[in-house]
């Protein structure tokens, strides 16, 4: 598949023209995971303002996944014996696995920014294997997805699965670990070697230390132990003091104001709007630095950035539609929003499996440098998988209700070519929802008429707008061939190159 270099050279300056079709579903995909007809009907012809303040209202008001029972859990609630021990903690993963799906599939913004930070904030859910640990990671990602970044940092690395994941549960004063302290930093906040040196590691590693008293039974919530914190002066980024966790927060942003924001707000351009951040032929440094205004004025809050990135004329140009490769979960998930197909229990199952063998094992990134998304889902296996994954959930849709094919057509074609009798009226509609920009070429688009049409089917089937003196006998509505032939067409779309863009 072709990279796509960054050509985009619209201003950050808001975008005031009234949304049109396309650019509707543009921001429902990058916001979210795509959406249904309806969602599209009501949102067509919104201005920008008018519709992105309503996706950030929604997501900022979006409790977050309720606690479990075992929400505060140690080895001692679990049976005793290992193999019922496994599970039913497996059983409490795979029902939070499925609570969460369900989330990044029904709540836009509030959980694409959810899955996007758990990328960003990497654990690991194989290293601290913790039922109650993940629950409680997780409702820091989603309290904190859309709110305040210095809080979000502060929080997260308190999490038990952050704690274990980075060693910080074995960070003694005495020997200090350096592992969260250089993360912090790294992959954090700041960007590989951009404003610290290896001499603020180790003595904010010194720091961050205490966090250690894990209790006599595993799984305990880890505390602080004084007797285990390097109470000496330590000099983090320029300033000298016996500082402490909160301390090294509070440093942080006073002292590198301008490289977090520069490195997070790159790292939001190249997840939102283009996964080329360079200024080789557009101006995404520029908007960049404009972003990075925002969030150092709004004292780090992420609402503002996001709601002037999602509002301007950069995001809306047509250099950011269709540019970006769809993760697997943004395949499945991308599909399952865009028919309004029902998503049940089975399908979620389904999408989280199908995603592991694609690559992107949900709490389980490849490292601490996380998934690195884009180019990496793509290769000679991955789009095999690609393929046939998308058939098995098609196929599975048709078996279940081949009727909803046909509801579906009739739903993008529109009220007005509900019933219509020219097929490339719903070839050309529902080519126009699934493709972000439609099929490159000509023939490309006659190919999946062919599809559409059967083979089977005589050609004068159709009606005369579409073959002089057809006999019209096909229509859309009513027709008993139209599920089938919905059903080949979104077979043959998925597996084009188009289909894995966003």
């Amino acid at each position: 598949m072709e990279y796509f270099v960054n050509c985009n050279t619209a201003p950050l300056a808001p975008n005031t023209s009234p949304l049109d079709r396309l650019q509707v579903q543009h921001l429902y995909r990058r916001a979210g995971f795509g959406a249904s007809v309806q969602t599209i009907d009501q949102a067509e012809g919104q201005s920008a303002d008018q519709l992105v303040d309503s996706i950030i209202n929604q997501a900022l008001a979006l409790p977050p996944i309720p606690a479990p029972e075992w929400a505060t859990w140690n080895q001692d609630n679990y049976p005793a014996d290992n193999d019922q021990r496994r599970a039913v903690i497996r059983t409490q993963i795979d029902a939070l696995a499925l609570d969460y799906i369900r989330e990044l599939q029904t709540n836009t913004l509030r959980d694409r920014l959810s899955f996007f930070w758990s990328n960003h904030f990497v654990t690991e859910l194989d290293v601290y294997d913790s039922p109650a640990f993940l629950y409680e990671y997780v409702n820091c990602l989603q309290r904190n997805a859309l709110g305040n970044f210095k809080t979000f940092v502060h929080e997260i690395g308190l999490t038990n699965a952050m704690l274990f994941y980075l060693d910080g549960a074995f960070n003694n004063g005495r020997n200090p670990n350096e592992n969260y302290a250089r993360e912090l930093f790294e992959l954090f906040t700041l960007g590989e070697g951009n404003g610290y040196t290896e001499e603020d590691v180790v003595e904010t590693s010194k720091a961050l230390s205490g966090y250690t008293e894990r209790g006599e039974v595993r799984w305990t919530p880890v505390l602080f132990d004084e007797t285990a914190f390097d109470s000496g002066p330590k000099t983090i980024l320029g300033q000298t003091g016996n500082w402490g966790y909160d301390d090294v927060i509070d440093i942080l942003f006073q002292e590198r104001p301008q490289e977090i924001a520069g490195f997070i707000c790159q790292r939001l351009y190249e997840f939102f709007v283009h996964p080329d951040s360079s200024d080789a032929a557009g101006n995404a440094q520029t908007i960049i630095s404009g972003m990075a205004a925002t969030f150092i004025a709004n004292d780090f809050e992420l609402a503002p950035v996001l709601s002037q990135l999602f509002k301007s004329q950069h995001f809306f140009d047509d250099n950011a539609i269709g540019v970006i490769i769809k993760s697997p979960f943004d395949l499945y998930l991308n599909f399952i929003d865009e028919t309004g197909f029902t998503a049940t229990e089975t399908t979620l199952s389904f999408t989280r499996e199908s995603a592991r063998l694609l690559g992107q094992e949900l709490f389980d990134p490849i490292d601490v440098a996380g998934w690195q998304r884009n180019r990496s889902w793509i290769n000679t296996n991955f789009m095999i998988g690609r393929w046939l994954t998308m058939e098995v959930l098609i196929q599975g849709y048709f078996q279940e209700n081949p009727e909803q094919f046909r509801t579906l057509a009739m739903e993008v074609a529109g009220a007005a070519n509900s019933n219509t009798s020219n097929p490339e009226t719903v070839v050309r509609a529902l080519v126009d929802k699934f493709l972000p920009k439609g099929l490159l070429t000509d023939q490309e688009f006659e190919n999946a008429m062919s599809v559409f049409k059967i083979e089977d089917v005589p050609g004068n089937y159709y009606g005369p707008d579409y073959v002089d003196g057809g006999l019209g006998l096909w229509m859309l509505a009513v027709s008993m061939e139209v599920p089938q032939q919905v059903f080949l067409l979104l077979l043959h779309l998925a597996r084009q190159p188009e289909f894995q863009l966003k």
